[in-house]
């Protein structure tokens, strides 16, 4: 029997085993999926001597950029992102486990975001600097939408929270979050420090959190009248995507 899974800590939100699992028993696949929730990423090479059947595997919070050091090759997207969250395992003759790195969250985010924003929004609000927003960032300018990063602490690649201005909600009506608040296992209760009594109908929220669908950001973006989308549908695509990474 195949062995997939997917490396993360914590692994509660996951929806991933549930998925696949369904997945190969509907298809009738020999194969199974399995949540290795690591505290941290030098566990990893234990869970390949454990599990010689392990095929491929997803990575999640917060491993998509440390998981690179244990990559024998990265392709071109995940190394312009600067972040992997599907690996491809191979063996050789001799049973030694060779690890591949992809990153399908571009796909899964361009795929869902691209028929709500063609011609729609010029500028965007980028939650978060962690391995997710890199994907986000990088799908955004493909699609020609000028991407803002926004994180807890200013630099110069990012403006902090306490920047956000009336003018910048102005010109930036689609905001993205990429950080995991709101997420189950992170604080439901919690969203990112934004204006929120200055997001109008022109507006778009974008949560890629997907459990749960309606977080708290999207919650508020909807009293304010902002159009929403949860990370649902882009959590979809992007395990379709996996599956046909592993099995190239």
């Amino acid at each position: 029997m195949k062995k997939y899974g997917i490396i993360g800590y914590p692994l509660a939100q996951s929806a991933s085993p549930a998925f696949f699992n369904a997945k190969f028993r509907n298809e009738g696949i020999d194969a199974e999926y399995i949540p290795f929730e690591i505290e941290g990423i030098d566990k990893l090479p234990a869970v390949l001597d454990a599990h010689p059947e392990l095929c491929g595997f997803n990575v999640t919070i917060p491993y998509k950029v440390e998981v690179m050091q244990f990559l024998e090759g990265i392709s071109d997207e995940a190394k312009a992102i600067n972040a992997v969250n599907v690996v491809k395992v191979t063996h050789d003759a001799d049973g030694k486990a060779h690890l591949w790195g992809y990153n399908s969250d571009v796909i899964g985010f361009t795929r869902s975001i691209e028929p709500l924003v063609k011609g729609k929004h010029n500028k965007a609000l980028v939650l978060g600097t962690g391995g997710a927003s890199k994907a986000i960032i990088y799908s955004l300018k493909q699609l020609g939408i000028e991407p803002q990063p926004v994180s807890r602490k200013r630099s110069e690649k990012a403006i902090a929270y306490s920047d956000i201005t009336a003018a910048t909600m102005e010109s930036h009506t689609l905001i993205v979050n990429c950080t995991p608040l709101g997420m189950v296992g992170h604080g439901i209760d919690q969203c990112p420090d934004i204006p929120y009594h200055l997001l109008g109908s022109k507006h778009m929220l974008y949560d890629i959190v997907y459990n749960p669908e309606n977080t708290l950001f999207l919650q508020k973006g909807k009293a304010a009248g902002a159009e929403t989308k949860s990370g649902y549908e882009m959590w979809y695509l992007q395990a379709l995507a996996s599956w046909e990474i592993w099995n190239r």
